[in-house]
């Protein structure tokens, strides 16, 4: 398991770390959809156990490869909208652009596109500036 402790009790987890996501209640056996993404950022330490995190990370960064880019775009989007992803960004490394989805009261919605130079901050940690 791969973390990195930032602010606040937040930490960074990368690939491999396993995300459970249950669909209601189920206990950890029953729970089918297991994820894990490039980048989890977690800030609620209490959901996390020696199998890795249960319930929705607050922010999911996903880099797109040709393998794995409509998986995540299409597939990967709706499940982390289905089950409150705060947040989720793409990172085209080839086209050089971020897709940044915002969860809200409708779900995703169309995404903020930006080039990836310049800085930006997510809105899941509003005091962390990315340049």
């Amino acid at each position: 398991m791969a973390s990195k402790a930032t602010a606040a009790g937040r930490r960074v987890y990368i690939a491999p770390f396993d995300i459970r996501l249950p669909y209601r209640d189920e206990a950890d056996a029953a729970v089918e959809m297991v994820v894990q993404p490039d980048i989890a950022v977690i800030c609620d330490p209490s959901k996390l156990d020696e199998k890795g995190y249960r319930g929705a990370p607050d922010w999911i960064i996903e880099i797109l490869f040709p393998t794995t880019a409509a998986k995540d775009q299409i597939r990967r989007r709706a499940l982390y909208e289905r089950h409150g992803v705060r947040e989720y960004w793409l990172v085209h490394p080839t086209d050089r652009v971020l897709l940044m989805y915002r969860l809200g009261t409708d779900g995703y919605g169309k995404p903020d596109i930006l080039p990836t130079v310049g800085s930006c901050t997510p809105t899941a940690i509003p005091d962390l500036v990315i340049d």
